[in-house]
């Protein structure tokens, strides 16, 4: 099973007030908890401080972050939304109650927390001011240090502020569109690094910038979202092409359209036509490309042929090694 804890700070006793983080903290939830099947994806508990009766304090946020990583799930995810502060020693997430700002919970402690946790994947989200020295070494502001399993993703550097338009921060808002499907590879998957690669290429180079730190072997799924493309499908493709560089031969009969003024071309075969239908999503998706002519209509009405892309050819061999 997968925990979460999902926290997001508005309220501050003696700090000013932020708008969007206990909203954002409500949208993470909503976007992790299930997969887009409805099926169960994270266990969710979830600190908002929304105002004086409802704070979300020191002890308890240190508390929370402790438990989260006890035990051993297959993911333990930290998300938070709220004041972030930095000074010398390092970097700091502030709870409701702070007063100077290094009162706050100590970004190496948090570290410390996942580096000795049993959680198979460890994953910490963090969408706060300087929140880009997480990870890094105490003693230095460069280097950092990550056991082999943890993977952490800011909103910003360590010298930047995390920015709120629209009531909601822009980090965020990418990240949930990441795992709504945005960042979903052609077998449903939304890892780590897709949510990364979506949010980095969504901010322009003078926007403020994410970071990514990660110790993995291989990425973990965050999320299972809808693919743009079945499995039964995606699996046939060694099927269409059966080695490296194979061209797949079309001619008029794959296509079932037809102008009104072809003359002596063969008719629609109905197999055929189900087979080009196939291709025609692998080609939607980048996975095929008709050659020598600009659409796919055109490669089957003039008998030439398609073929994968570098992309295709990547699936193709997942498919043959049956990874997929």
């Amino acid at each position: 099973m997968n925990k979460a804890l999902i926290v997001g700070i508005d309220f501050y006793e003696n700090m000013k007030p932020l708008y969007g983080c206990v909203n954002d903290a409500y949208a993470v939830k909503s976007a992790l908890e299930r997969n887009s099947d409805g099926t169960i994806n994270f266990a969710i508990k979830i600190l908002a401080g929304t105002g004086p009766s409802n704070p979300v304090t020191r002890v308890e946020l240190r508390d929370q972050v402790r438990e989260l990583f006890r035990g051993d799930p297959e993911i333990a995810l930290l998300y938070f939304a709220g004041h972030g502060y930095i000074e010398n020693t390092g970097g700091y997430l502030i709870p409701s109650d702070s007063q100077t700002g290094d009162d706050g919970i100590v970004l190496s402690d948090v570290m410390t927390y996942a580096n000795q946790s049993e959680a198979r994947n460890r994953i910490i989200v963090l969408d706060s001011c300087h929140s880009g020295i997480a990870g890094n070494l105490t003693s230095s502001t460069v280097t950092a240090e990550l056991k082999e399993g943890t993977t952490i993703l800011t909103a910003s550097d360590k010298d930047q502020y995390a920015s709120e338009v629209n009531g909601s921060g822009v980090f965020t808002t990418l990240l949930v569109d990441a795992l709504n499907g945005a960042a979903g590879n052609l077998v449903g998957d939304v890892t780590p690094g897709s949510v990364y690669a979506h949010i980095d290429q969504s901010l322009g180079p003078w926007d403020q910038r994410p970071l990514f730190k990660t110790n993995v072997k291989s990425f973990v799924s965050l999320r299972k979202v809808q693919p743009p493309i079945s499995l039964a499908e995606l699996q046939r493709i060694t099927e269409f092409f059966p080695t490296p560089g194979f061209e797949f031969d079309l001619n008029p009969s794959f296509e079932p359209e037809r102008c009104g003024n072809e003359q002596n071309i063969p008719a629609p075969d109905p197999a055929n036509v189900a087979m080009f239908a196939i291709l025609q999503r692998y080609n939607r998706v980048n996975l095929v490309v008709p050659v020598d002519a600009p659409h796919m209509w055109h490669a089957a009405m003039e008998s030439k042929s398609c073929k994968l892309t570098v992309l295709g050819e990547h699936y193709r061999r997942l498919r043959e090694l049956e990874r997929i």
